[in-house]
């Protein structure tokens, strides 16, 4: 129970527009609210379940055992932590200054576990995710017909024909020139054995790239999806057969490496699992003609969080703006507050004023970040006065 709980509750601090709308709220949070910590949609999840979403007890979220809380905890630090270890601080986190001490209390019921690593729970729930994440997503844009199988097997064929020559460029090149068949695919590699160089192997890299070139590009991708139900019925064996495959290669470690949970795949599927994510990921989301519609997208959140910075800023009409919204600001405004007269050494600033300030910056990132789709685009054009619903475009916000 206590894994389903996580493995539903997981992805609950994804903010409008997904990993597009988690980049821009966190530029926005550093950049205008000068809040260090920015936004993470892991610790954002963390904070919804623990603080922002209210059962029938008032301060203490959905009130969640510590079993469930630890399990949604997969980044389990502050962020710029999580690295010492490994040579190379983590982008990832699970928590904010301000939610600290309910991640303590969470964690406390695990005195066993080594600081910085999964409860057994958080670890099988993050292998799901992975597996998921990583398959489910290929199903979907295989039957929308959005990956060209000759674009993605030049990718894969080239990095192969020029390896020596890429492994002699440097990081910065690459990243001038990914466009180029074959350079995306190294700039994978460099990435994986930057950040985690405890399982990142070069040969397991290879032979990953190897099964999914013959089973993915040259094999599953060759053959259109024309809707059939033999078509179906071939991609359901696909995904079924590596699904099997990937829960094969779980394995149970007794002394598991920083970060990493007990539970864990092995060396070859976590590879295996980089490199599926890759193909959606850079033949999907990095697409240029998608490009305008995601500026489009970053623009919108971007407007939503100065047009409300810019009310609660009107000393004439802050009291009219949503409801909800000022909860958040004083919610964050008592976590603040909080933190400075018990451990004002996690503040990057222990001016009061200037705290507040940021809190109300904490306020409305929370407020834009429970949104949808569909109650983000309502709600800029009502602030633009370019909406004709008046009473339905910002329901129940």
């Amino acid at each position: 129970m206590v894994v389903q709980a996580a493995a539903s509750a997981h992805d609950v601090g994804h903010p409008p527009f997904g990993h597009l709308g988690e980049r821009a709220l966190d530029r926005l949070a550093r950049d205008r609210f000068r809040l260090r910590e920015g936004f993470e949609g892991n610790a954002q999840t963390f904070r919804i379940l623990t603080r922002l979403d209210e059962h029938d007890t008032q301060g203490v979220g959905l009130n969640l055992t510590r079993a469930v809380r630890a399990a949604v905890l997969k980044y389990p630090w502050l962020r710029g932590e999580g690295g010492e270890r490994r040579g190379a601080a983590s982008h990832k986190f699970s928590m904010y200054v301000v939610d600290v001490d309910d991640a303590r209390d969470a964690l406390s019921a695990y005195p066993r576990i080594a600081q910085g690593q999964q409860t057994l729970e958080c670890s099988v729930m993050d292998i799901a995710d992975d597996i998921a994440y990583s398959l489910h997503d290929l199903d979907d844009f295989y039957r929308a017909g959005l990956l060209n199988q000759a674009t993605i097997a030049g990718e894969f064929r080239e990095w192969r024909r020029d390896l020596a020559d890429l492994r002699t460029l440097d990081t910065a090149t690459l990243r001038d020139t990914n466009r180029s068949p074959g350079h995306s695919l190294e700039l994978l590699w460099r990435r994986l054995s930057e950040r985690d160089p405890w399982i990142a192997n070069a040969d397991a890299f290879d032979a990953a790239v190897a099964k999914v070139t013959d089973e993915v590009v040259e094999g599953l991708l060759t053959v259109p999806f024309d809707g059939s139900l033999a078509a179906d019925r071939s991609l359901a064996s696909f995904t079924t057969d590596w699904i099997r495959h990937l829960q094969s290669s779980v394995e149970v470690h007794r002394d598991p490496a920083h970060r990493s949970g007990h539970v864990m795949l092995d060396a070859t599927a976590w590879h295996e699992v980089a490199v599926l994510k890759f193909l959606h990921e850079r033949f999907i989301l990095d697409r240029p003609d998608l490009a305008v519609y995601q500026r489009g997208q970053a623009s919108l959140i971007e407007r939503l969080v100065d047009g409300f910075a810019d009310w609660l800023d009107d000393p004439y009409d802050a009291r009219r703006a949503p409801r909800r919204l000022l909860d958040l600001v004083d919610m964050a405004t008592e976590d603040y507050m909080r933190v400075l007269h018990e451990e004002p050494q996690l503040l990057p600033t222990v001016d009061e004023t200037e705290l507040r300030r940021r809190a109300a910056g904490r306020g409305i990132v929370d407020y834009v970040a429970a949104l949808t789709d569909a109650q983000a685009t309502g709600l800029d054009a009502m602030l633009a006065g370019r909406t004709e619903r008046l009473w339905d475009a910002g329901q129940g916000l």
